[in-house]
């Protein structure tokens, strides 16, 4: 349980540790969380986003009617009084670490003694012509989904929207449109749907279950400009190959995320992509740290890229972080690599590292089996010499993560995975179980490969 609120003036704050934590996402909020646990230390948390933190991942939910806004925020609105979280909806504009100073944009002033920046991200855009215009729009923020609600309210208002871009984000896009009736067109310059994550066969079977849900993919397409009607809205896409013009009032770019930083360009905090941490998350300021989305590991760990954009090493960052904070210093050590998503109806689940085609190891292997129905698949990387495995991708299956996180660390077999997917399958007992035609797709395979 965290700390209950202390009977003791709040004045006594002044003579305390201030931590000011910019960013109410997951990464921030976790941190807060845990120093509270941990300490007595004064806590701040400033967003200019929203008064309190709320599920990210569920933001799709809202527009699609399954959930409110109500549902997607964690905590009640008595827990940040009662556990000595201080809020503040405010934009930072600036930072001067000489005088542990955060400037607003109202011209007003707070000292910390500790800052950690968990500041998120932004959408990524790559300079197109249109942008600007009423109607084109990122999918990251409470306040992208509250523009697209006003200007996707119905298929009326916006028979047609095009998403530039594939991805997670993208789908997610294109499903909530889809929910309300309006005609989706994706542009996605890969041969296959997020070919440049997925192995091909993978790839190729997303592509056909999003096209079997109404979505115009276009693939092998790149925007050429957004075009307005004069009025600044957007009409219109211009493709790049055909020249194509493609009529619209809705522009979604889902062309990937990059961290907001923007607002560091004149401080003393050393940036790249991202801004620049060691493992315990310490920038090149003292008393300076950064988590989250945001962060980039100076030095990359494992195979894993220097910025992650995923909700739980967010979390996992914020944990770390808050033990530093209070004495007990500790390295961010995120294990295995695993994330999950949706594609429509198909679950996704990946675990290790299975790569696409052009970001394979000379030394991985696959080993891929797909269901007739064109809805389960699953990708097994291996070591081509060793055989040791090295990850998995499942699609339709749900598998336990705890037992192959186990597998992962114990350098497990190929031949010892497949045979014991039984152990791993998380599906529940009344659902259909593949394991057997899995196991047998894999001798036959391997029986070929020896004749």
């Amino acid at each position: 349980m965290l700390l209950p609120l202390s009977s003791t003036d709040s004045s006594r704050f002044q003579f305390m540790e201030h931590i000011v934590i910019i960013g109410n996402g997951i990464a921030g909020v976790t941190a807060a969380r845990h120093i509270r646990k941990l300490s007595d230390k004064k806590i701040t948390i400033i967003s200019a986003e929203a008064e309190h933190f709320f599920s990210r991942t569920a933001l799709m939910y809202v527009y699609m009617g399954h959930m409110r806004w109500t549902d997607i925020e964690p905590y009640e609105a008595f827990f940040w009084k009662k556990n000595r979280l201080e809020l503040k909806k405010a934009y930072v504009t600036s930072v001067h670490t000489d005088t542990k100073t955060l400037e607003f944009e109202t011209g007003d002033t707070m000292h910390y003694d500790t800052l950690i920046l968990a500041t998120g991200s932004t959408t990524n855009t790559f300079g197109w012509e249109g942008l600007d215009l009423n109607g084109v729009q990122g999918l990251v923020t409470k306040q992208d989904l509250e523009t697209l609600e006003r200007n996707a309210p119905n298929n009326t208002e916006c028979p047609r929207a095009v998403i530039v871009g594939g991805g997670l984000i993208g789908v997610e896009m294109a499903e909530m449109l889809c929910t309300r009736g309006i005609q989706v067109t994706m542009l996605v310059r890969e041969p296959a749907f997020w070919s440049n994550t997925l192995p091909m066969g993978e790839a190729e079977m997303i592509s056909r279950h999003i096209e079997s849900h109404g979505v115009d993919l276009r693939l092998k397409t790149n925007l050429d400009k957004i075009l307005g009607d004069g009025n600044g809205n957007a009409r219109a896409v211009l493709t790049k190959e055909e020249g194509e013009e493609i009529p619209c009032s809705v522009v979604g770019i889902t062309t990937g995320v990059t961290p907001n930083i923007a607002f560091l360009k004149d401080s003393k905090i050393e940036t790249d992509k991202g801004i620049l941490v060691n493992r315990k998350l310490a920038t090149n300021i003292p008393d300076v740290y950064a988590i989250g989305d945001c962060a980039q590991q100076r030095e990359p760990i494992g195979n894993r890229p220097p910025v992650e954009a995923v909700w739980y090493t967010g979390r996992m960052m914020g944990e770390a972080l808050a033990q530093t904070i209070c004495g007990n210093t500790f390295e961010y050590n995120p294990g295995n690599w695993f994330n999950s998503a949706k594609f429509f109806d198909i679950e996704f689940q990946t675990y290790g590292w299975v790569n696409s085609e052009e970001r394979k190891k000379e030394y991985e292997a696959q080993f891929h089996w797909k269901c007739p129905s064109d809805l389960r698949c699953i990708t097994i990387a291996y070591h081509k010499q060793t055989e040791v495995f090295l990850g998995i991708n499942t699609f339709g299956i749900r598998m336990k993560h705890a037992v192959i996180d186990q597998w992962l660390n114990e350098d497990r077999s190929l031949d010892y995975v497949v045979k014991n997917l039984k152990k791993a399958n998380f599906d529940p007992e009344f659902y259909d179980s593949y394991e057997s035609k899995i196991q047998q797709a894999y001798t036959n395979q391997f029986e070929k490969a020896q004749l």
